[in-house]
């Protein structure tokens, strides 16, 4: 999660959030920042950049022994993206009551009528990744 947060903080025109894949050794496949403001790119949420060079890295689409690790609840996207990558952990910092969908609004990655369920860690370092989005708001009101 350090990594993440690490890399959330390089962010400066788009919401901070990180986001890092490793495997089951916790060699990291691929990671992320939100690009979103920088391309143009509705789908430039941090956890998709770090999913998509992850695949790329193993050149397989199936991340199946590896963890995302991510400073903000998942959204509807990105948490559907976690399971059709069939992940085996997620692991997230702070708790997105406007839009998460791993617990907050929605529970994606529990759903029983999916395919795959990952494991879930919430709440990691929840305090430092909320007063890194809390600064950037209060910046940019």
């Amino acid at each position: 999660m350090q990594r993440a947060l690490a890399l959330a903080a390089t962010a400066t025109d788009d919401v901070p959030i990180g986001a890092v894949v490793v495997d089951a050794a916790g060699e990291v496949l691929g990671e992320g920042v939100n690009v979103r403001e920088r391309d143009a790119d509705p789908t430039g949420h941090a956890e998709i950049v770090a999913l998509r060079a992850a695949a790329e890295r193993l050149g397989e689409w199936r991340l199946t022994g590896c963890t995302l690790v991510v400073t903000l609840e998942p959204c509807t996207m990105c948490a559907g993206a976690i399971v059709l990558a069939r992940l085996d952990t997620l692991v997230f910092a702070a708790f997105d009551d406007k839009a998460g969908a791993v617990g907050s609004l929605w529970d994606v990655v529990r759903d029983r009528r999916l395919n795959h369920r990952p494991e879930v860690i919430g709440g990691v370092l929840a305090e430092e990744s909320a007063a890194l989005l809390e600064a950037f708001f209060a910046e940019h009101r």
